[in-house]
């Protein structure tokens, strides 16, 4: 049975499951070559197999199989056509009409560059009096994150004249993390003296440094303030966009990182309360 390691961050979780985020959130794990066989010998896993394969088609009263074939993906175009989902021409052309100048001067990502952080493009749904329009412009939602305003920047841009049709800026609200930003989140927990217990627990489980998030698997989650609940330092976390990570070992354990919360508009790294 494996070990199990204690460390600050509370273990390596090397099972079939870890509970995340408070709730009981539960991560199978199936070992290659295990389901649904029976390993002992005799066992009627390949046994079946065997004899099936012995038998021929003919002795089992079945038809063969004819083998797969494998077909090409169609050739994408430029542009899409009503609903369709958006070609990769479409989301650069929106993401390059979208960032505009003053957008990009005064906006900041989460690694302090310049420019919002880019979160996703999206085709729009259509206005309200386009619903049965098969000819209705096909239009699409290019969103940001500014983390020097902490704001959220929504863009519509119609695909068919190239320009920005509506612009909408919100806070406190607080999308789905994106990778880039779950791997700035693990590169400052690193760094951080409360990453620590991350880099015993990851050592313990490999032998080797953890000096880079390219070393981890990562799961993320927004974090929002609960009063009462947290150390002041993450009051602002809502307003702010702060993260929890679940980070794993490649090919490798779960490390219980649940008590960590990292704030990315703040950059810096607290501890929750227990």
């Amino acid at each position: 049975m494996r070990k199990i390691v204690h460390r600050h961050l509370g273990k390596v979780v090397a099972g079939a499951a870890i509970a995340v985020a408070g709730t009981a959130v539960m991560v199978g794990v199936t070992l290659p070559g295990t389901a649904g066989a029976d390993d002992t010998s005799g066992g009627t896993a390949g046994g079946q197999s065997a004899q099936q394969e012995a038998q021929g088609p003919g002795e089992q009263g079945q038809a063969a199989v004819p083998p797969g074939v494998v077909e090409e993906a169609p050739v994408e175009g430029e542009k899409g056509t009503g609903r369709d989902p958006l070609t990769d021409d479409e989301i650069e052309q929106v993401e390059r009409i979208a960032l505009s100048r003053q957008l990009r001067t005064s906006g900041e990502d989460v690694d302090g560059g310049r420019g919002p952080q880019r979160l996703g493009v999206d085709l729009a749904d259509p206005e309200a009096g386009e619903l049965d329009d098969p000819d209705a412009p096909r239009r699409a939602e290019a969103t940001f994150y500014d983390y020097r305003h902490d704001t959220l920047v929504t863009r519509t841009v119609n695909l068919e004249t190239g320009k920005v049709e509506r612009t909408g800026t919100q806070q406190g609200v607080q999308p789905p993390l994106t990778r880039a930003e779950a791997t700035e989140a693990a590169r400052l927990l690193i760094a951080d003296p409360l990453g620590a217990g991350l880099k015993a627990d990851y050592k313990d489980a490999t032998g080797r440094e953890l000096t880079s998030p390219d070393q981890l698997l990562l799961n993320s989650m927004v974090y929002r303030a609960s009063p009462g609940a947290q150390p002041a330092a993450l009051d602002q976390c809502g307003e702010h966009r702060c993260v929890r990570l679940f980070p794993k070992v490649k090919n490798g354990s779960w490390i219980d990182a649940r008590s960590l919360v990292i704030d990315l508009s703040a950059r810096k790294v607290a501890e929750l309360d227990r």
